[in-house]
């Protein structure tokens, strides 16, 4: 494992691992090191070790506001470079659902466009109360492609067109009502609360744990090709490198 990126912790017990995304500065914004790293974390955690569930979050104050938009303008126009990113991107969010171990999302402060898609793919989903969520994509010419997919799964299609079309911000508590979060807690106590939660589930059997989240995720594999060759048009679209540039320019890049 690599810890670059994603800084990683145990519990007294040993048996959590506390994963923390590691880039504040940037809001912990998702590159290609970020995506390969996570797949690699989240397909060798509870394999040959003795770590039973996992709690991810971000440092400073943010989750994750999704793509790191410097990676978008890269990606721009290309549309031959798109497709295996966008594979990777997918292969790494659902390395989280297919992660040998429960993964609860301890989600502080923004979670925008991939964050609010990696909340998606966790297991069980925390949020303090300055949490929020949105996917932003549609601001740039794009969708969130993982999102669309997995989104109506756990929220319903009326919810996921409501974020997914529109842009808009929702807070902790609708957030709940959309079914994307189980519970809210204040900022100061949330990562306690993700660690009790998770000091829990560690307790309980490991066999029963890994064979009910697998049953569960069973059927979590589909619609990801349409929706990478659907992304990656859109990627390849002027209203997205249009936006992207705007998006630079409005920050001095």
């Amino acid at each position: 494992m690599t810890d670059e990126l994603l800084r990683f912790t145990r519990n007294q017990n040993g048996n959590v691992l506390l994963l923390t995304m590691d880039r504040p500065e940037k809001l912990n914004a998702m590159d290609r090191t970020w995506f390969r790293e996570l797949r690699e974390i989240m397909q060798e955690t509870g394999v040959g070790d003795d770590v039973r569930a996992i709690v991810l979050t971000g440092s400073g104050r943010a989750f994750s506001a999704g793509g790191d938009i410097d990676m978008f303008h890269d990606l721009a126009g290309d549309v031959q470079k798109v497709r295996p990113h966008l594979k990777l991107v997918y292969e790494a969010f659902n390395s989280v659902e297919r992660c040998a171990v429960p993964v609860i999302a301890a989600v502080n402060g923004l979670a925008y466009g991939g964050g609010t898609e990696l909340a998606l793919a966790c297991d069980v989903v925390l949020a303090g109360e300055s949490a929020r969520f949105a996917f932003k994509e549609p601001h740039v010419g794009l969708m969130p492609g993982y999102g669309i997919v997995r989104g109506p799964e756990v929220m319903g299609r009326h919810w996921t067109r409501y974020l997914a079309l529109s842009g808009r911000t929702i807070d902790a508590q609708r957030a709940v009502r959309a079914g994307l979060v189980q519970e809210v807690h204040s900022d100061e106590a949330l990562l306690a609360e993700a660690m009790g939660l998770a000091g829990e589930i560690a307790a309980n059997s490991p066999l029963s744990a890994q064979v009910g989240k697998s049953f569960i995720n069973r059927d979590a594999v589909g619609g990801f090709a349409e929706s990478t060759e659907a992304t990656a048009l859109l990627f390849g679209s002027d209203e997205h490198r249009a936006a992207v540039e705007e998006f630079r320019r409005a920050r001095g890049r």
